[in-house]
């Protein structure tokens, strides 16, 4: 099976970041019970400010009817209320070096 994989680098001011890892276990709940499709997410935590958020579709059309429906939940909104600038938005398809997709 192939995934879908969204990466979206952004930054967050020093007073948000609290506010932003709050909302984060309500925001994969809303994605969880709102969007299809919506397989996984994991935030990393960058120097300067930055952070990557990896989220996993299981297609790019399920990614896309998400990003259509934007910030439509309080838990989605609130995560992104928290970001102060996107600075990349990538997306791909995940490989596993072992030959699973």
């Amino acid at each position: 099976m192939t995934t879908f994989v969204e990466l979206t680098r952004f930054k967050v001011a020093p007073d948000q970041v609290e506010a932003l890892l709050a909302a984060r276990p309500a925001m994969v709940a809303d994605f969880r019970a709102d969007r299809e499709g919506f397989v996984d997410a994991r935030l990393v935590r960058l120097p300067d400010e930055e952070w990557l958020d990896i989220v996993e579709w299981r297609s790019a059309e399920d990614f896309a009817a998400s990003r259509a429906k934007g910030a439509n939940l309080p838990g989605i909104a609130a995560f992104f209320a928290a970001i102060a600038e996107v600075v990349a938005d990538e997306q791909g398809t995940l490989t596993d070096p072992e030959g699973n997709q």
